[in-house]
């Protein structure tokens, strides 16, 4: 059996995992010596395909259908068809708030998000691709966009920030336990 080392999907044979599509590695196949057995029939017919000469079966019909009678539709009565009793006048009312219609548009449209991807199993970020580099997961469609550069105040050493690089939550001051990248901290 092979185990994929991404999801650990059992499987018999292949050269991809069958749950998530990681490339497995496989050695390569041994190469065994096969000697023929000489009383070995071979299966080949002399001669090719020659034309066999044959026979309809004269009581046989080929492509006639017996018609379909008709059948009388007979009622069930104690069937139920799953319809229920009439429901009268219901009083139905429009909700005075609501609003049925879109906005307006200001002719701006929103752009795609761009920028690097970041693997939600491996945390591993990466510029292009739909695969993860590392792990082989399926990336996310929409990607991350990197945030402006930050108003607020840098964290204090020994403070809970996320790392520059790949956002994994970290401490000021000490390296990011993801891409072990030292996360900043105020002076």
């Amino acid at each position: 059996m092979i185990i994929c080392p991404v999801c650990e999907h059992q499987q018999a044979q292949g050269t991809e995992c069958e749950n998530c599509g990681k490339k497995l590695f496989t050695t390569a196949p041994v190469a065994v010596a096969v000697a023929r057995l000489p009383d070995l029939e071979q299966t080949q017919l002399a001669g090719g395909r020659a034309p066999v000469q044959t026979a309809a079966i004269p009581d046989l019909e080929l492509t006639a259908r017996q018609a379909v009678r008709e059948v009388a539709v007979q009622p069930v009565p104690e069937l139920d068809t799953g319809r229920s009793a009439a429901a009268g006048n219901v009083v139905v009312a429009p909700i005075q708030d609501m609003d049925t219609g879109r906005a307006l548009s200001d002719g701006m449209k929103t752009a795609a998000p761009t920028g690097p991807v970041v693997c939600r199993y491996c945390r591993n970020v990466q510029d292009i691709g739909a695969v993860c580099d590392r792990c082989g997961m399926r990336l996310p469609k929409a990607r991350l966009t990197q945030p402006e550069a930050a108003a607020t105040r840098p964290a204090q050493a020994g403070e809970r920030t996320a790392c520059p690089k790949c956002h994994t939550p970290g401490y000021a001051g000490r390296a990011c336990v993801t891409c072990s990248i030292l996360i900043p901290a105020a002076e």
